[in-house]
């Protein structure tokens, strides 16, 4: 069978359909959130939303159990969605009025989320192991269900990012300045907090809630080495996202890795790639002398001196 065969052979399996769709619209809508966070220097928020939403999930887990739902499972991502956006609008409410530092609220959510995950999950009736799945991915377990929240929510998070970019740009650049051209600026702040929950809670059956970050990041890392405007960097980003994700998740059908780990370290390499032909990649141009025929007035120092 050649490689061309199993290509087909993988493409026409239900099971990696769903999943290399789930890939490509994760990959796409995790880096153009990533771009924002990076100008707001706040790489790592993805992580502390990714620890709250863990809870969420637990907590998804508690009400199916309460309900008597057929699958304990069935509220997970809803509930993760809940407490995601919930976190991330805490947390930007307390960078905003700063009481506290944004790390210190950062930590907070990444021990408070990690810590609820764990005890709601055994209340629910579950043991850790249930939230493996959600920690490092398990995208092999990706259903319709799921890739209809996936679908919907990375739609949402690439309407806002991409179409209000110039107004998200601006409030994450500069907020007193988006302030004084008459922005909503606590509205867009809000929005950034929110689309990034909305990011971390699709990318979760992908690369896991502790890994989300990274996808979020890392491309934005790579694109800011070729691109040298924000909206071609997004732009890079996205592409970069889904060319990882996607080449990644393909490794894994034919080696057994495991998914998420396989995406990120794949970006990281690429990224370390980057980085060291970046000398070569923006090798300063010499300046040429635009009048060569015209005798230089200019004498330094040094040489008249000598």
């Amino acid at each position: 069978m050649t490689w061309l065969d199993q290509i087909i052979t993988m493409l026409e399996w239900p099971l990696m359909q769903r999943a290399l769709l789930a890939a490509l619209l994760v990959g796409a809508a995790a880096p153009v959130v990533g771009t924002f966070l990076v100008q707001r220097r706040l790489a790592l928020m993805g992580d502390g939303i990714g620890h709250v939403a863990l809870t969420g999930v637990a907590l998804g887990w508690l009400v199916g159990n309460w309900a008597n739902l057929a699958q304990d499972d069935t509220l997970a991502v809803p509930g993760a969605v809940v407490a995601a956006v919930v976190g991330s609008v805490v947390i930007e409410l307390v960078r905003e009025r700063g009481r506290t530092s944004g790390d210190l609220a950062l930590a907070i959510m990444f021990y408070g989320g990690i810590a609820g995950g764990v005890l709601l999950i055994k209340v629910a009736g579950g043991t850790n192991a249930n939230l493996m799945a959600y920690l490092f991915g398990s995208i092999s377990t990706v259903s319709g269900g799921d890739l209809w929240w996936t679908a919907g929510l990375a739609l949402i998070v690439l309407a806002a990012g991409v179409g209000l970019r110039t107004a998200l740009f601006s409030v994450s650049y500069d907020e007193e300045f988006a302030r004084g051209s008459g922005l909503p600026v606590r509205f867009l702040n809000m929005l950034i907090a929110t689309v990034a929950a909305l990011t971390v809670t699709i990318a979760m059956r992908v690369v896991g809630l502790l890994l989300v970050s990274a996808l979020m990041i890392v491309p934005v890392a790579i694109a800011q080495v070729f691109a040298r405007s924000f909206g071609r960097t997004m732009a890079l980003a996205s592409a970069i996202g889904v060319a990882v994700s996607v080449v990644g998740l393909s490794v894994t059908y034919w080696q057994d890795y495991p998914p998420g780990a396989t995406i990120v370290v794949l970006a990281i390499v690429v990224y370390a790639v980057a980085a060291t032909l970046r000398p070569l990649i923006h090798r300063p141009a010499q300046r040429e002398d635009p009048h060569p025929e015209v005798e230089d007035d200019v004498v330094l120092a040094s040489t008249a001196r000598d």
